[in-house]
């Protein structure tokens, strides 16, 4: 008879294997996100706007001892259609500081360009660590294409702008042959400095624009379909802004103007390239 008061042998249950754990899931696109406090950021950004400020110093020095060379490249095509027209080939200051002032004008003028690489380096540094290896390899073409287009814009003002834009300007002088008293430029040499680095900043400022509307683009800001769309009003903007920044000469104008509007179409092409392709369903 069976015994109902017998302990039943316990079964060996066998144990559920483990699961592994599962492994980290290795990105390959890396970003350096270690935290880093407020104040760790201010240092940093201190310590580039620090080693801005030194570069810039440094070329206004180099650039003071050479400011007699940039001011005669500056006042070059001048002096080359005062030479081809007869004109009194000098310039005038007004004020006893002026002539100091002038040479202190060009060596920042100088200054300005040799350190804008370093202060853009320096701004890559800063802003490059929060930056997938994707970005940072999406912006390199922009930062290669910023300072060619403003080097090919400073010196189609100086080269085409400028000595065109001089002839119609000088011409408009009237010796003593045709009766009164005679109309001779002399020119200050602040006015005319101020309107040449106005220039050259200007056409070198505005030919940024393919690298703006691609960086927009590239972030969805805007599209190239948009960019097609209202290139009608982007065509009457740019002269606006011709009208605006150039001297008062329809060839001046125009000679900023139609660049522009060739950089605009440039733009919607470079805007379809790197512009986010959308999602298929």
């Amino acid at each position: 008879m069976r015994n109902p008061f017998r302990k039943k042998k316990a079964v060996a249950v066998p144990e559920a294997a483990a699961t592994p754990a599962p492994t980290p899931e290795v990105t390959e696109d890396p970003i350096n996100d270690k935290p880093m406090p407020l104040m760790d950021h201010l240092l940093e950004l201190r310590r580039r706007l620090m080693w801005t400020l030194a570069s810039f110093l440094v070329a206004f020095l180099v650039c003071y001892y050479f400011s007699s060379y940039i001011y005669a490249f500056l006042s070059e095509p001048l002096a080359v259609v005062e030479h081809r027209l007869g004109g009194s080939q000098r310039m005038i200051y007004t004020s006893l500081t002026e002539g100091f002032f002038t040479y202190l004008k060009v060596s920042m003028f100088g200054a300005a360009f040799i350190s804008f690489p370093i202060a853009a380096t320096q701004l890559w540094l800063f802003v490059a660590p929060g930056l997938y290896r994707s970005e940072k390899r999406a912006l390199a073409p922009f930062l290669i294409a910023s300072p060619v287009l403003f080097v090919m814009g400073a010196a189609l003002a100086y080269y085409v702008i400028f000595p065109v834009a001089w002839t119609f300007f000088l011409g408009f002088q009237q010796g003593q042959g045709h009766g009164g008293l005679p109309i001779e430029l002399e020119a200050r040499v602040s006015e005319y400095l101020d309107l040449v680095m106005k220039l050259i900043f200007a056409f070198g400022i505005t030919f940024q624009l393919p690298v703006a509307l691609s960086l927009l683009a590239k972030v969805g800001i805007v599209t190239s379909s948009g960019l097609r769309h209202y290139r009608r009003y982007a065509m009457v903007g740019m002269f606006v802004v011709a009208a605006i920044l150039a001297p008062p000469d329809v060839f001046t104008q125009c000679g900023l103007a139609l660049p522009l509007i060739a950089l605009y179409e440039l733009s919607i092409v470079a805007a379809k390239m790197v512009e986010p392709k959308p999602v298929e369903p």
